[in-house]
């Protein structure tokens, strides 16, 4: 019996394959669809599907997690551009009925050479996934949205956060300042509101909505937690288009 990060890979992997049964991991009947650009259901794929199939895609999926009844992956595709991107899938009843995620063009390497998709893949410490959990939300609730940078140190491992963010170097300080900044590269960012969190033992994943340079924005960062700190950082920042736009009605959290 395949694991739901194994039906996950197959659906993804359809879209470079044209693996025809790779959508039926989806139950159509109630699947709710999160991507403004994609219309729901099984239909809704096979288009989707069919039109990045032309561009003779290239999909890679660098890690993935399992939370309870959540899949949430980080992928690389490779259409006429690469990109980067968060999926995330929730099951019932072993099918798929929710998706939500999250992409933009790589970018990089930042400053310190790191590239967006590089460094740890693997989860562990288990047993800590809820503290671990408790801590990001802490860290985005405090700091990214109430501004609090004076408690960087209680979240972040002072001497060895890594950092893959195409804009920001490693470090602490590097984090302080942007954190601190009227800016970073020249773009404001605002985080308003967190919406998801999503853990697997020392990976957690954030699901944010805010404001790139006045742009309506969602925001997903995913942390790895060591010895109670976060030590290694990813992200995708990807603009929401107007309701005008969207082809479903579910909003993109």
């Amino acid at each position: 019996m395949p694991t739901n990060k194994q039906k996950i890979h197959r659906l993804l992997k359809g879209i470079e394959t044209g693996d025809p049964d790779a959508a039926l991991v989806v139950n159509e009947d109630v699947y709710i669809q999160h991507n403004p650009h994609t219309q729901e259901g099984n239909a809704g794929l096979a288009k989707l599907f069919a039109s990045l199939s032309k561009s003779d895609p290239k999909v890679t999926m660098v890690r993935a997690f399992e939370d309870s009844d959540y899949v949430f992956a980080h992928m690389e595709y490779d259409f006429s551009n690469t990109k980067v991107a968060f999926e995330v899938f929730r099951f019932e009843g072993g099918y798929a009925v929710e998706h939500w995620d999250n992409i933009q063009p790589m970018k990089g390497p930042n400053s310190s050479g790191r590239t967006m998709l590089e460094g740890e893949r693997e989860s562990s410490e288990k047993l800590k996934t809820e503290a671990n959990r408790q801590l990001v939300r802490q860290f985005v609730e405090g700091v990214l949205i109430e501004h609090q940078t004076d408690r960087l140190e209680e979240f972040v491992a002072a001497d060895s956060f890594i950092q893959h963010s195409p804009v920001i170097a490693d470090g602490i300080d590097a984090l302080r300042d942007a954190l601190c900044a009227e800016s970073v590269s020249g773009l404001m960012i605002q985080y308003h509101k967190l919406h998801k969190v999503l853990a697997d033992g020392n990976f957690v994943l954030s699901i944010s909505e805010g404001y790139l340079d006045g742009v309506h924005c969602a925001f997903y960062d995913l942390f790895r937690v060591e010895e109670n700190k976060l030590v290694e950082h990813w992200d995708t920042i990807e603009a929401i288009p107007p309701v005008s736009e969207w082809k479903n009605t579910n909003g993109k959290f």
